[in-house]
């Protein structure tokens, strides 16, 4: 299942950069928050380059980082869901 390229807020990224720095695994966070591996390292190399929030950075509401939070918090209960169908209908089918 591909997923559609996604447009993060700035604080979005920051947020995950910090918890990876706190100690946290990139991949777990990722995972966590619905968003690829690869995404959040460049988020993190971004932000050690100093380049996380660019000059283009625009302001972002509350009920947009809420927004941004939501849509990955789908996107994770999404995958679950995948996940619970096939191990359902793996487990049906060695009941027969």
């Amino acid at each position: 299942m591909k997923i559609p390229k996604q447009e993060y807020t700035a604080e979005f990224g920051e947020l995950a950069v910090k918890r990876v720095k706190g100690g946290q695994g990139i991949g777990a966070v990722a995972w966590e928050l619905g968003i690829s591996d690869q995404t959040l390292r460049n988020w993190v190399k971004a932000f050690d380059a100093g380049k996380l929030n660019g000059p283009d950075t625009r302001a972002v509401t509350p009920e947009q980082m809420e927004l941004s939070r939501l849509r990955a918090e789908n996107i994770r209960l999404q995958r679950q869901v995948e996940i619970l169908k096939k191990a359902t209908a793996f487990f049906a089918k060695d009941a027969l």
